[in-house]
């Protein structure tokens, strides 16, 4: 990237991740350029090549001057942008406008902001530039016996969440897979998973105790392509919505999975839900983590919000 910020700064940089939606992003994407340019969106395409490029080229295109950004592809593809839009010290994050050009498995972001996956409309969404300061997640986990920090934009996902976050992905990258993935594996991982211990605090006072099943941290409300696991978040109210799952029979499990839909399954006697600014999981073992659809790490974790801190552009018929 050479060109100069003057130029840069009225411009969109499209951060394009071909092999998003089991590589459909790379065979649709000059299509969806050729909506864009005959919408009068001026917009440069870059493409991802490896897990983490996308946070390098955002960042870059940061520095030359870019302040509007285009995320093609699903929500890890989000999340990479968001993180490196939250890591680079050019522009206050504030100052960035992201919007997004759904092409994932699941876009579950996208449902919540009122985009829609027709890519057609989507650009209209772009042209139009509606936006809003939504909040932002921030966790400190463990990984590799280090400490690290991971942003996020919808939901991170503990326990059984994880797990199946995380055979979802080998698929992916296998080259397999598709929007029943995620499913499948909500039933298929039962036989494996362990119950973890676990200890749980929101806001300094400590709310569960005991064998965990599954837990959610959200801003938004939609994961898992199209679950409703975190029914009551709102993405710019500054505060983190949980939901917690205790242990139970895998029978049970089985048996409630289509609550999970309609966000139904908050009404359980075994699931509670919190609101708070911040929480934190501690275990005698390592519980594994998933934020936005992306395996990262284990605990301990310490949860965050940026209030409104990033500008997104949304559709007309957000749901919250």
């Amino acid at each position: 990237m050479n060109e100069s910020s003057d130029m840069a700064n009225d411009r969109w940089i499209a951060i394009v991740n071909p092999n998003a939606g089991i590589r459909k992003a790379g065979q649709e994407w000059p299509a969806v350029s050729d909506l864009l340019s005959n919408a009068g969106v001026d917009v440069r395409s870059v493409f991802t090549e490896f897990p983490g490029h996308a946070d390098q080229l955002v960042a870059e295109a940061i520095k030359e001057g870019y302040r509007n950004v285009i995320v093609a592809g699903g929500d890890g593809s989000l999340n990479e942008v968001a993180n490196g839009i939250f890591k680079q010290p050019y522009c206050e994050p504030s100052g960035i406008t992201v919007g997004m050009i759904p092409i994932g498995s699941g876009n579950d972001w996208c449902r919540t902001l009122g985009i829609p996956i027709q890519f057609r409309e989507a650009v209209e969404i772009i042209r139009k530039k509606r936006t809003l300061l939504q909040d932002v997640g921030k966790v400190q986990y463990s990984y590799d016996e280090q400490s690290c920090i991971r942003y996020f934009l919808n939901v991170a996902g503990l326990g059984y969440d994880a797990l199946v976050a995380h055979k979802t992905n080998l698929q992916k990258m296998k080259g397999m897979g598709g929007p029943l993935s995620y499913l499948y594996f909500v039933f298929a991982s039962l036989l494996q998973f362990r119950f973890p211990d676990a200890v749980v605090t929101i806001d300094g006072r400590e709310v569960f105790r005991g064998d965990l099943f599954s837990m959610n941290v959200g801003i938004c409300k939609y994961s898992g392509n199209g679950m409703m696991q975190v029914p009551y978040a709102i993405p710019d109210d500054g505060l983190l919505d949980i939901t917690l799952i205790r242990k139970t029979s895998k029978l049970m499990a089985i048996r409630y999975a289509t609550k999970l839909y309609d966000g139904t399954l908050v009404n359980l006697p075994i699931v509670s839900t919190y609101r708070g600014k911040t929480v934190t999981v501690e275990s005698s073992k390592q519980i594994f983590m998933e934020v936005d659809g992306e395996s990262v790490g284990y605990t301990p974790f310490t949860f965050g919000i940026l209030p409104q801190a990033l500008r997104v552009v949304c559709g007309e018929n957000k749901r919250w």
